[in-house]
């Protein structure tokens, strides 16, 4: 069996990394307007993200692990 790196190319992958840059364009318009709210909520989106991408993962829409 041909080894394939997909280099995180995955939807578990995409739909994190999305999630978790809007986290961090909502958490860059915070610090410029000195709002803490905003900033609160743009920390919650990026973990959610985290959260978010690693269920997706488990549910097998991540990278295949194979057994040594």
């Amino acid at each position: 069996m041909a080894d394939h790196d997909n280099h995180g190319q995955t939807p578990a992958a995409w739909t994190a990394v999305t999630i978790m840059m809007v986290g961090f364009v909502v958490g860059s318009i915070a610090v410029i307007q000195l709002n803490w709210p905003l900033l609160i909520v743009a920390t919650v989106i990026i973990v959610a993200g985290a959260v978010v991408g690693k269920v997706m993962q488990m549910m097998g829409m991540g990278k295949q692990t194979q057994d040594a």
